[in-house]
């Protein structure tokens, strides 16, 4: 779970020698103009979230600071592997964090730690690496089969031991996704781009 940051910092201005309305109007103009600039990329571009709860460990630890890519999935779809930011389906004013394994069409075959996955393009199917799993072959849960529909995405938590996911809640449908993972600002030691593991197909 991640919850959005609605902070936002303004520097401070000095009046120039002016006069006190002179000085008052170039402040005003400053903080309009940063407005104009700040909001847009805020609500459209990128957002700040804060990482809640274990269910990414120890990719995403609790408190880290993200900052989330929304732009991106407006000129391509999510794909498998990437670190995505959405509302949670049973209660939209939550936004959960998770990692795309589904894509539209797959159907999906869970056996211990290992996904199998089949579709138009690999009709024989694949074993879904996920080099990111500490360690690699941690189980999944019980066995399940699942096969997904238009804009439907399968998501688990890399800490498949603690996660409310796909597995708990049902598939993710592609509006309520927010963004993907970009850059990890908190703590110090993590601060730097999210690692890439995405993979198209």
């Amino acid at each position: 779970m991640v919850e959005s940051n609605e902070e936002e910092k303004f520097g401070e201005f000095t009046p120039d020698a002016h006069g006190v309305g002179g000085g008052l109007w170039d402040v005003t103009k400053v903080i309009i103009t940063s407005i104009l600039i700040v909001l847009p990329i805020r609500y459209f571009i990128i957002q700040p979230f804060i990482v809640r709860g274990a269910s990414m460990d120890p990719n995403f630890e609790d408190r880290q600071y993200l900052i989330v890519d929304e732009v991106s999935y407006y000129f391509r779809e999510p794909e498998r592997g990437e670190v995505i930011i959405f509302h949670y389906p049973r209660d939209p004013r939550q936004y959960f964090i998770k990692r795309i394994v589904g894509l539209p069409g797959d159907t999906l075959e869970f056996t211990g730690g290992r996904v199998k996955i089949t579709n138009k393009a690999y009709q024989e199917g694949f074993t879904f690496e996920e080099p990111y799993l500490m360690p690699p072959d941690r189980p999944t849960g019980p066995y399940m089969r699942i096969t997904l529909g238009e804009d439907e995405y399968f998501v688990l938590g890399d800490n498949r031991d603690a996660s409310s996911d796909s597995r708990v809640w049902g598939v993710l449908r592609r509006e309520l996704i927010v963004g993907r993972a970009f850059f990890r600002a908190l703590p110090p030691k993590k601060f730097g781009f999210v690692p890439d593991y995405s993979v198209a197909y």
